[in-house]
């Protein structure tokens, strides 16, 4: 039997003493947390594992022992360090040993119960695998969508049989806040150990510090919550949308660049009527070379200058206060950039409302002629629409009824040029109005959505979203354990966007490719909002 056992690198150059870990039997796997050193009492370290595991739940056990043979040969501790195993007694008992000035090592795993049949061994062989334990430590096990591509020499392990040992190392810090150097009865080492000298500087700083290690250890543990409840994202996502919006403010009140706005507000919107004055007028005429109905483009025209009309009126009736209402507009960028952005779409929707008036009659009118021009043809192949049934059927017709039919029918189909070309016209600017709301909007989903705190993580901690692990073979000598190295491999920025991202209001229409053409062709209304009942394809 091959058991497993997970070497913490930060321990493979220090003293002797007791392996100790957690036992996964489901896995056959041992976890190596930290090393107990000499001198100790057997019943402190028994009292230590109890504390530990009653506050962290994880069982954790004296797994066996280890040896850095950097003592004389007559000074070993062979013999004692296998004595040990009657009195902390773990099936099975690991060995480990490595050798002065060498890179070899020894493993072993002992049983002492008596095997079940003569030919079973009473060693199993051990593998062994060195292991980050600050990065494991850190690091939020993501399942991958897809493996990394392998590289030569590792082999590519997937996420869910190594959850345990994630797990074991995550639960278990109530055992790394012991140091070696602490004034308790018992000396560990562990992750924590490494640099020992400069944490005793920051903790003499923390101590001569008061009220600042206070305010920032407050700060560390709003974050460290934020983040064990997986809302870092939310909270940062809030800080940026919150310091965007200041900086805009500052930036309108500044210089008097509301007044600016205000005073070239008037006359753009004077402009954009001009050039829709001028656009009616070519349509009136013979846009393109194209013969229209001279009686019906008169009137459509006619009917489109009155409106825009009306618009030049009430825009010149609010210019009065349009410094006032931009004024209290950029004053609620202070509540956000996301905020202010809500407003500005508004505020375009209110300067481009005769435009929207302007598709609408166009679209009403050409569905309306459509759906009386496909009525008529059914009338011609002897059909018709079966309302309760919404189906058709077939109809018998009378000669009255054919003769009134191709009659409308002819007229409709002279008059639909007329009203088709001021449909596109008018339709293409709602387009275009809709295109700049819809840009609008999806800065604001993107400020509201994107995983900021996840995507800094995985720039400057790639090893806090792992995607998985991948073995590297260390040396493999004859006679001696395979040693291999784990390694951590990032979650990819893709996924990292995918599954962290923050859920967005999702307002807008999610219309694919052919309904959009299918809704235009018929002259269906396209809003910039989902209708409640629409079908989405």
């Amino acid at each position: 039997m091959v058991l497993k056992a997970f070497f913490p690198t930060c321990c493979a150059s220090v003293n002797s003493g007791l392996l100790v870990g957690r036992w996964v039997p489901e896995q056959s796997s041992a976890v190596v947390l930290a090393i107990v050193h000499f001198p100790f009492i057997p019943i402190q370290v028994k009292e230590l594992l109890a504390q530990v595991q009653q506050a962290s739940r994880v069982g954790v056990a004296v797994l066996g022992t280890w040896c850095h043979r950097r003592q004389e040969p007559e000074e070993s501790l062979g013999h004692f360090l296998e004595g040990l195993g009657t009195i902390f007694s773990h099936e099975p008992w690991l060995q480990l040993c490595r050798e002065r000035g060498s890179k070899f090592w020894s493993c072993k795993a002992t049983r002492r119960q008596v095997p079940t049949s003569p030919s079973a061994p009473g060693e199993d062989q051990v593998m062994l695998i060195f292991y980050d334990q600050r990065k494991v430590l850190l690091s939020q096990l993501n399942p991958p969508a897809a493996l990394p591509d392998q590289q030569a020499g590792d082999a590519t392990a997937s996420a869910g049989g190594l959850a345990a040992v994630f797990d074991t190392v995550a639960r278990s810090e109530a055992l790394f806040r012991r140091d070696r150097f602490d004034e308790g009865p018992v000396r560990l080492s562990h992750w924590q150990s490494e640099g020992v000298e400069a944490s005793i500087l920051v903790e003499l700083a923390k101590r001569a510090s008061g009220p600042v290690c206070l305010l920032l250890s407050c700060l560390l543990s709003l974050i460290s919550a934020a983040s064990a409840c997986r809302k870092a994202n939310m909270f940062v996502s809030v800080l940026l949308d919150v310091a965007l919006g200041l900086a805009l403010l500052s930036w309108l009140h500044g210089k008097d660049r509301i007044g600016q706005l205000a005073d070239a507000l008037v006359p753009v919107a004077d402009h954009v009527a001009e050039e829709l004055q001028h656009l009616l007028q070519w349509l009136m005429g013979a846009p393109a070379g194209l013969k229209m109905n001279r009686a019906l483009d008169q009137v459509l025209g006619r009917f489109f200058l009155y409106h825009i009309h009306l618009w030049i009126s009430y825009i010149h009736l609010m210019s009065p206060f349009i410094e006032r209402i931009l004024w209290h507009v950029g004053l609620s960028a202070c509540l956000g950039l996301t905020v202010a952005l809500s407003i500005l779409s508004d505020i375009v929707a209110l300067l481009t409302f005769h435009i929207y008036c302007f598709y609408v009659y166009g679209a009403r009118l050409y569905c309306l002629k459509i759906c009386g021009l496909s009525s008529l043809w059914r009338l011609f192949r002897g059909k018709k629409w079966n309302v309760l049934r919404q189906r058709v059927d077939s109809c018998s017709y009378d000669l009255d009824q054919l003769f009134i039919g191709t009659l409308l029918f002819t007229i409709l189909v002279f008059l639909l040029p007329t009203t088709a070309l001021y449909y596109l016209v008018f339709t293409l600017l709602r387009l275009l109005v809709v295109t700049v709301q819809g840009l609008i909007h999806l800065l604001m989903d993107l400020i509201n959505s994107l995983p900021l705190y996840s995507l800094g993580l995985r720039l400057c901690r790639p090893y806090r979203l792992a995607a998985g692990v991948k073995f590297r073979v260390l040396e493999h000598e004859a006679g001696g354990p395979l040693r291999l190295l784990m390694q951590i491999n990032p979650l990819p920025y893709s996924h990292v966007v995918h599954t962290y991202r923050l859920p967005s209001c999702g307002c807008h229409p999610k219309h694919s490719w052919g309904s959009l053409c299918r809704k235009l062709f018929f002259g269906e209304l396209i809003y910039p909002w989902r209708q409640r009942g629409d079908k989405q394809d």
